[in-house]
């Protein structure tokens, strides 16, 4: 059985690599970075309500999940004779597809998650110990709310967009990039993902601080729904004397 469902296992792997590939490049830049911290490290040290090795242990979990459930949908949705991938052009059309669904699940699942008192306290709340955002932390969240929110949102982009297995490591490889990318405090002008994506470190830092916690839901890649349904914090970024930058609201929308 667990050689039958080899190629489930390793395209499901591949993402949490990613992960911690990705988030790790933040970690061995460390101070290199300070001059485009939305934070200063102390603060990160210090206004963050959870340790660290806690946040490693809750996201190993989260993605133990994430591979499991993962390896189930694709082995279920496999076909007997592989399909090629398509041409360039409908793969470009899936991943603006899964973009949707996933931006769509989570404004709606997250917002939810704030309106209803019992799912913030008992819940998400665990994500919002984390005042300060840093890059691996970004799946830090509780058990429940990984599942619901990330894996089974992944799971209808992924269905709904008609990916191959293959086109869809790419996918949700790219997914993972661009959701530390808006957790990792750190706004680098040059950023490449800011040419194309207005959903950034700085819009979502807004959302982790007390002012903006009923505002800027939407993740990882838009900012339409929150636009759409008045949920939208605009901001400036002001630069620290000590360097980096701060993020300040410039007035707080209608809920």
């Amino acid at each position: 059985m667990a050689f039958f469902l080899y190629d489930e296992v390793v395209e499901s792997v591949i993402p949490v690599l990613v992960y911690w590939i990705y988030s790790g490049i933040f970690v061995v830049l460390g101070d290199k970075l300070d001059k485009y911290r939305l934070h200063s490290k102390a603060e990160e040290d210090t206004k963050n309500l959870v340790s660290k090795s806690t946040v490693i242990k809750g996201v190993l979990l989260q993605q133990v999940v994430q591979i499991i459930v993962s390896t189930v949908l694709l082995a279920l949705t496999k076909d007997e004779i592989p399909r090629p991938n398509p041409p360039l052009f409908i793969i470009a059309v899936q991943f603006f597809i899964g973009i949707f669904v996933l931006d769509t699940w989570q404004y709606f699942v997250h917002r939810y998650m704030h309106i209803n008192q019992y799912l913030y306290k008992h819940i998400h709340s665990k994500h919002h110990l984390l005042i300060v955002p840093y890059a691996y932390g970004t799946l830090y969240n509780h058990p429940l709310e990984g599942l619901i929110m990330d894996t089974i949102g992944g799971s209808l982009a992924f269905l709904a967009s008609g990916m191959t297995p293959s086109v869809a490591v790419y996918f949700f490889s790219f997914v993972t990039i661009k959701a530390i990318d808006v957790h990792t405090g750190i706004y680098w002008p040059l950023n490449i993902f800011h040419f194309f994506f207005p959903n950034d470190a700085a819009y979502h830092d807004v959302h982790h601080q007390l002012y903006g916690t009923k505002f800027n839901y939407e993740q990882p890649f838009f900012i339409s729904w929150d636009k759409i349904m008045g949920t939208y914090m605009p901001y400036t970024l002001e630069k620290r004397k000590e360097g980096g930058y701060t993020v300040q609201p410039i007035r707080a929308s209608k809920d």
